[in-house]
């Protein structure tokens, strides 16, 4: 019994030093990663045309007016340097307190300081400080091109993994925003981490980030040109439910997803068979609840831009004055959130276990996003409120009452 003791002391240690050796090692490779970034972005990129690949460029979608009215007043120089991979404009923005993680040269920031208004506030972050000054530059004329009295923006030169140290206060913020720029950083959890603690009760992060079909293997990670084009440090889209559910937040909740195409061919052939998609999603952080129950909504409209038609996610469209049935989980979103005076809630039942994510609906319309080999399909079925999935275990997915059912050999659907 001694000498197996010893022996489970032994590995015990050995478990403990590689730890701290791959610990030790991680520092030194973060800080380098950190430094290709900021080269990248503060030197090589001058503007949008020096990209090598559309993943940090946003799809061409249908933008709704009121923000295309909005960009319209960005400075050229401003929108010259965005990066982006997706539109980071959530509904309902009035008077908000806004972050923006990885800020640029201040894009996105001015587009929403427009939508939150004079009694609203954005700050954006980022560690690139040739990007900060620019979007410092143009900040008193944006706020007269807005006809602000008093500027309703900050910018801060920071690591968004480290919210605390750069002066963002705990539960601060109602909305967190991010466009194509987690990817950029090491450690995934501890920017959610990070989110999670400056995140108000019913506030969400709303954000557009690359993920990989695979885990991304060693040597793209280590291609600075392929980290730089967001795709060596993406997640793989298995991971994002996983790490989002263990920190506190809500089962992520898919807005849209687009195929990201490489047309290079020395960077496709690093690449190999690891695909990417650029997506946007919703994470809300709710206040601790008893479990939620079924419950029927009716949209009462009026939010700016989507007076008649509210488009939640990929699977829930509220029209106004059309009543729905849905599952405990986006009912208590709904109600804990800055959309509940938007909502008229009605229970209709037996109560529903939010963790499971199932509504037990067994007619609702559900819009999922397949990730089969060669191309993606984006496709609307009717599911029923069983089935399974060999790839996928029930408990990592998000549903509400549905199963992904696998063309192909890779579901993509969180």
């Amino acid at each position: 019994m001694a000498k197996l003791d010893s022996t489970t002391k032994q590995v015990q240690e050995r478990g403990a030093l590689q730890v701290q050796e791959r610990g030790a090692l991680a520092a030194p490779r973060d800080a380098e990663i950190h430094k290709d970034v900021q080269n990248y972005y503060g030197n090589v990129l001058k503007t949008s045309a020096d990209l090598q690949t559309n993943a940090c460029v946003t799809p061409v979608t249908l933008v709704p007016k009121y923000i295309r009215e909005t960009l319209k007043n960005v400075h050229e120089d401003v929108t010259s340097r965005y990066y982006g991979c997706g539109l980071v404009v959530p509904e309902l923005l009035e008077n908000c307190q806004i972050l923006d993680l990885g800020c640029g040269s201040g894009r996105d920031c001015y587009v929403l300081s427009q939508l939150v208004g004079e009694k609203g506030h954005v700050t954006g972050i980022d560690m690139t400080e040739v990007q900060v000054e620019v979007a410092k530059t143009y900040l008193e004329y944006h706020m007269e091109k807005f006809g602000f009295q008093a500027p309703n923006v900050t910018f801060i030169h920071g690591c968004i993994e480290k919210l605390a140290e750069a002066g963002v206060q705990k539960e601060s913020h109602d909305i967190v925003v991010s466009n194509c720029v987690i990817n950029l950083v090491p450690d995934k959890g501890q920017v959610l981490r990070e989110v999670y603690h400056v995140l108000k009760y019913g506030g969400e992060l709303y954000f557009s980030d690359v993920y990989a079909s695979l885990e991304v293997p060693e040597d793209i990670k280590s291609h600075k040109v392929l980290w730089g084009e967001c795709l060596g440090g993406a997640l793989y889209w298995k991971d994002l439910a996983i790490i989002a559910q263990k920190i506190g937040f809500c089962p992520p909740r898919l807005v849209t997803a687009n195929l990201i195409t490489v047309q290079n061919k020395e960077l496709e052939s690093v690449l190999g068979d690891c695909r990417f998609v650029s997506a946007t999603f919703r994470l809300f952080k709710l206040p601790k609840i008893e479990p939620a129950k079924r419950c029927r909504v009716v949209y009462k409209g009026g939010i700016t831009g989507h007076e008649r038609e509210l488009i939640f996610d990929a699977n829930f469209t509220f029209k106004e004055g059309e009543a729905v049935d849905m599952d405990g989980e986006t009912a208590a979103i709904l109600k804990n959130s800055r959309f509940a005076p938007q909502f008229l809630f009605t229970p209709v039942g037996a109560e529903l276990l939010a963790a499971q994510g199932c509504s037990g609906l067994e007619t609702k319309q559900r819009t999922q996003v397949w990730f089969p080999a060669p191309t993606w399909q984006l496709t609307t079925t009717c599911n029923s409120s069983s089935g399974g999935s060999d790839f996928w275990s029930p408990q990592a997915l998000h549903t509400c009452g549905a199963q992904t059912f696998i063309q192909g050999k890779h579901p993509y659907w969180i």
